[in-house]
């Protein structure tokens, strides 16, 4: 998990690719909204294939860790 850094200094402190300014947030929100780690990759030039696989395994890290409560629809 080298990739993913959390710098107070650095998006207020939200965990970011490589301490650049890409939260990983920022990159879940496109993989939610149907972009393919190809099209982030197109789109945002200095990101690897490795940077997004990042964020993913840190995501399942973190809901791991949290009790998330999710309401019936």
């Amino acid at each position: 998990m080298k990739r993913i850094t959390i710098n107070p200094e650095i998006a207020h402190g939200k965990p970011t690719i490589r301490n650049t300014r890409y939260a990983v947030s920022f990159i879940l929100e496109y993989l939610a909204g149907g972009d393919t780690i190809e099209d982030i990759i197109e789109e945002f030039k200095d990101l690897e294939k490795d940077d997004i696989l990042a964020c993913l395994a840190y995501a399942a890290q973190t809901v791991n860790l949290k009790d998330f409560k999710i309401s019936a629809a």
